[in-house]
């Protein structure tokens, strides 16, 4: 049976290097991903997603938005269920005080 191979993290940093290469210097992807000693489809990745999020209006500002709200309605889902188990509590204290 063949190992699988470890999938390699790359930080965050050294993905904006990559990017500046492309972006900024004018490397391709294939020039960048050789040089840095990591596969072209990375940094086409990279680059593709840095360009998406840099739109005002294009499918990376949408992703950010629905992240957000997904993120804003956990919280106040959380809330609620805080505050639901607090009444939950209290009614069963009243109950048990009037009986």
């Amino acid at each position: 049976m063949s190992e699988k191979s470890a999938r390699s993290n790359y930080t965050k940093e050294f993905k904006q290097d990559a990017i500046k290469l492309v972006v900024e210097h004018g490397y391709s992807c294939q020039e960048a991903g050789r040089r840095l000693g990591i596969a072209c489809a990375n940094v086409s990745r990279w680059v593709r997603q840095h360009r998406e999020e840099q739109e005002p209006d294009g499918p990376g500002k949408l992703r950010r938005e629905l992240e957000e709200e997904n993120r804003r309605l956990k919280k106040e889902n959380q809330r609620l269920r805080m505050e639901r188990e607090i009444l939950k509590k209290a009614a069963a204290f009243f109950a048990k005080e009037s009986s």
